[in-house]
């Protein structure tokens, strides 16, 4: 066994175990970190396959942006985590006989002859000037432009479906319309009391007292 197929199955445990403990983790903050753990080894598959401008927005996108974005959101969305893991060891029979039907599935597919695994050979390096940025860039902005299009409009509209989600009304929460503010008129914010005024004599006395 080559050193690269060790770092492979190494990698590829910690991506099944990290992934395991996303779901099974009661500290949302916790699964977050977990998920952070998944995305570096994902981050490592894509070095030992000479895609490095991949494992670099890999780590950059989703580590350095959407999992900053992810805890933003599970801080401001006051979810009770306690009551939302509830039933989660009843349903985890159900849960493992899909997971187990999904592995057989795939092991069924990958070793089967059509899949013809045996066949395929170590990936060959890189022509020297060649560059997987510009390669990439090629593809994305020719071939596949319209899937990179939609692919942008689907993260917008999670964006927006975030941000709805967050300004929900909660009775913990101060907020301001301001329609009503608009249409706010003096009598509604000034107050006018009528009050009798004092004899300034009693005033004098009163200072002539407070002298003495």
């Amino acid at each position: 066994m080559s050193f690269q197929e060790v770092v492979f199955y190494v990698l590829s445990a910690i991506v099944l175990y990290s992934g395991l403990r996303v779901v099974t983790a009661k500290n949302p903050v916790h699964a977050a970190l977990f998920l952070v753990l998944a995305f570096f080894s994902a981050a490592g598959h894509w070095l030992l396959m000479q895609a490095e401008f991949l494992a670099i927005a890999l780590v950059l996108v989703y580590v350095g942006a959407v999992m900053v974005l992810f805890l933003f959101v599970v801080m401001m969305l006051d979810i009770n985590f306690e009551k939302l893991h509830e039933g989660f060891w009843r349903h985890l029979p159900l849960a493992g006989t899909v997971a187990v039907i999904m592995i057989v599935e795939m092991v069924m597919v990958l070793l089967s002859p059509s899949a013809d695994l045996s066949s395929m050979n170590e990936i060959a390096p890189l022509a020297e000037g060649m560059s997987n940025v510009r390669e990439l860039g090629l593809q994305i902005y020719t071939t596949y432009l319209l899937p990179f299009e939609l692919a942008a409009v689907l993260l917008l509209l999670a964006i927006v479906a975030a941000i709805a989600l967050t300004m929900r009304k909660r009775k913990d929460t101060k907020y301001i319309d301001p329609a009503v503010q608009v249409r706010v008129q003096r009598a509604d914010r000034v107050r006018v009391l009528k009050m009798d005024a004092e004899p300034r004599a009693n005033a004098d006395t009163d200072n002539n007292e407070s002298a003495a």
